[in-house]
């Protein structure tokens, strides 16, 4: 579900999006680096050109911004830090009514330069100028970016269903909902997550060693043509991206792979018969509630369907939370979503007997609490088979 209040909202994770990039010295020092909240990897320029460079982020929702972060710890060198630059917010387009909302100079080899902002003003897109550094001569860097505020709700795109042109070859997703499923035919790949808005946030993996799998964020273009993403290794967290992740939208017809059923029900039977185990992804739910959301309707009929399929089996449906509230709270309220997935899937005329609920809080994370993309995936609905 969408972040907490309090959360970044200039991350990758959270579907910001760089519709105008700065010239980068390339590689791992692109624009997406200073956006993955991870302070050790960063933005850079190419050799030579220290400035002004300018950014322009869409974000995935209206959003007021009340103060904004800089990272300058890690540069790469003596005088790179980014020094002087300048914050804009726009409610028009990507090139039209910015309204100035923060001019400062940073400081070089400190993180978390914080920077209230006296009159926030509401916007889709951010541009930020950066105008040079500390004095090197030969590159400008900027380690990370954050904002911090409120957001409406997120724009939703059409289905996104089909194949793509990525660069770990085609990529083929199903959408059911809020549910997004899919494959890839490099080491036979599978993919499954959730879809809000423009931002699906994925777990990938691999036929390979129990470490082949990990994180993903794809962010749809505006349009729906492409998406634009990082992939982690397993754990994600605060560790550095992989790689990025990009893709091309080819054709409307979703194809397939020799190694994927083809529909979230037919990934749920599969693992569950297996591994006995699997995240419910596609389940949303309003903030801080256990209020399930109309667009996981076609995930819980998917459900709903297995256990017509299998009417041996009994499920335990598992709620957890992420750590920004007290250990009473999340108890209460992982307890509470769990019931009401175990609710829904009864009135689809699954038998009570052949459901359990229960919540574990905040006490089994699988990911790091302290990034917006780790509150994500411990923010979750698991499926046990008895």
């Amino acid at each position: 579900m969408l972040p907490a209040q309090d959360d970044n909202r200039l991350g990758l994770a959270v579907g910001a999006f760089p519709v105008i990039e700065p010239r980068s010295y390339g590689g791992s020092w692109g624009v997406f680096s200073m956006l993955d909240e991870d302070p050790a990897t960063g933005w850079a320029s190419p050799q030579g050109d220290l400035g002004p460079h300018v950014v322009v982020l869409e974000l995935l929702a209206r959003t007021t911004l009340t103060a904004l972060e800089f990272d300058t710890r890690s540069v790469d060198g003596a005088g790179r830090g980014a020094k002087d630059v300048t914050v804009e917010i726009s409610d028009q387009g990507q090139a039209t009514g910015f309204r100035q909302v923060l001019q400062a100079v940073l400081r070089e080899g400190v993180d978390g330069q914080r920077f209230p902002l006296q009159a926030p003003v509401p916007g889709r897109w951010l541009r930020l100028t950066i105008a040079g550094n500390h004095g090197a001569t030969d590159y400008t860097e900027l380690m990370g970016l954050r904002g911090y505020g409120t957001a409406g709700p997120a724009a939703a795109l059409p289905d996104v269903s089909g194949t793509y042109e990525a660069n770990y070859g085609l990529f083929h997703i199903q959408q059911q909902g809020s549910a997004l499923i899919g494959c890839y035919e490099h080491n036979e790949g599978l993919l499954a997550g959730t879809v809000e808005g423009r931002l699906m946030q994925l777990v990938w993996r691999e036929n390979g060693g129990p470490q082949d799998w990990g994180p993903t964020v794809f962010v749809f273009a505006p349009d729906g043509s492409g998406f634009r993403g990082l992939w982690w290794n397993a754990g994600g967290g605060k560790s550095a991206s992989a790689g990025d992740w990009n893709g091309t939208r080819k054709s409307s017809e979703v194809g397939t792979c020799p190694h994927w059923s083809g529909s979230v029900g037919g990934e749920l039977r599969r693992t569950l018969e297996t591994d006995r185990r699997t995240k419910l992804y596609g389940i949303l739910f309003d903030i801080d509630a256990a209020t399930i959301r109309p667009e996981s309707k076609a995930v819980l009929d998917e459900v709903a369907g297995v256990l017509t399929a299998e009417p041996a089996w009994k499920l335990l449906i598992e709620g957890h939370t992420d750590a920004q509230e007290t250990d009473a709270h999340n108890q209460a309220l992982s307890e509470a979503r769990a019931a009401a997935v175990r609710a829904a899937l009864i009135t689809r005329g699954a038998g009570p007997a052949r459901l359990r609920a229960v919540g574990f809080g905040e006490t089994k994370p699988v990911a790091d609490n302290t990034t917006a993309m780790g509150r994500a995936q411990n923010r979750r609905v698991e499926l046990v088979r008895e």
